[in-house]
């Protein structure tokens, strides 16, 4: 049996990813979140209700900052692999509560850390963001760029995980794995994203505001892609890059266990195109209200995903028309409008 924690599994992906693991009756999964309410509670506790009657699923209410509590769940439990997905999101909101952003993602993670240090778990995997490329323009974005010039705390305290990570790695052998996720969307989605506030908004014939006059392009990646992603990579323990140089240093990889991928669709959309494709799914004409853009936001992501491709063997394809499609499918059955 493996036994594997999966941190902030109230959460989008968190769910989504248990209930994956779920299906593989050689995984024990112990959920843990803490159930905060930077949104709608009840949404992330619907989340965990289809969980919650699955054979192998034990839910720990918990905070990653309580480091005592966290250390006797790991005593507990003795977890084969860590997945790291509880954080403080949103760039937005990192502006005006930038202690949330420490507490969370920093705080947090280096009890991750000290936890799978000190219970040799065999392989951490935890998310990052493609927020890390800041003010990079180069596309492609690469997991061999540098990332030094983040636009936002959230993107900081991202960038701070890798760099956390690496030095356990490099001190105490723990493997980890960082994934830069890019702009994930599907069912059971958050609130405080495009997808749903959009459809919610054409659906109640409010306008939407659409931000950097609708010139912004974003990889949009399927919720079920990023979860295959997560398993693969889980599957792939990071080891030592042998041909590592320090004289010319490869940022994705190291003389240590440590690898970093991006997990995006390799396939931008244009904003207002991605608008079209929900105006055809809802039925409905949006209502735009154009602005500028948002301080800490990047206007353009797009995933090269060479090195997911050549370790894993997968890359990313759900087209956006399907992904909106399933989103507001499910919308209309979850709110019964």
């Amino acid at each position: 049996m493996n036994k594997i924690l999966v941190t902030g599994v109230a959460g989008f992906i968190g769910s989504h990813l248990a209930y994956r693991l779920l299906e593989d009756e050689n995984n024990i999964v112990v959920g843990l979140d803490n159930l905060n309410d930077y949104y709608d509670v009840t949404l992330k506790e619907a989340r965990l209700s289809r969980l919650e009657g699955k054979e192998g699923f034990l839910f720990a209410r918990l905070d990653l900052v309580d480091r005592e509590g966290l250390v006797r769940l790991f005593a507990e439990h003795k977890f084969d692999k860590v997945i790291n997905l509880a954080a403080q999101a949103g760039v937005r909101y990192s502006l005006t509560n930038p202690y949330a952003y420490i507490d969370s993602n920093i705080v947090g993670f280096i009890n991750v850390l000290e936890c799978c240090r000190h219970n040799k778990v065999k392989h951490l995997v935890y998310a990052s963001s493609s927020s890390v490329y800041g003010n990079n323009t180069k596309m492609p974005f690469s997991v061999h760029h540098n990332v030094d010039h983040p636009i936002s705390l959230y993107a900081a305290t991202k960038k701070a995980n890798e760099l956390m990570a690496h030095t356990y790695s490099h001190l105490y052998g723990l493997p980890t794995t960082g994934l830069r996720f890019f702009t994930v969307y599907g069912p059971w989605g958050r609130p405080d994203m495009a997808l749903f506030l959009f459809t919610k908004a054409i659906i109640e014939g409010k306008p939407i505001e659409v931000f950097n006059h609708g010139k912004m392009r974003r990889d949009f990646t399927y919720i079920d892609d990023i979860v295959e992603g997560v398993v693969r990579t889980m599957n792939n323990i990071a080891a030592p890059n042998k041909d590592w140089n320090s004289d010319d240093p490869d940022t994705a990889t190291s003389s240590a266990p440590y690898r970093i991928y991006n997990i995006g669709n390799n396939n931008p959309v244009e904003l207002m195109d991605f608008i079209v494709a929900i105006e055809k799914q809802v039925g409905r004409k949006a209502v735009k209200k154009m602005c500028d853009i948002q301080p800490g936001d990047v206007p353009a992501t797009y995933a090269d995903i060479e090195a997911l491709v050549k370790d894993v063997g997968f890359s990313p394809s759900t087209p956006i028309e399907v992904g909106i499609g399933r989103f507001v499918a499910w919308y209309r059955d979850y709110y019964n409008v």
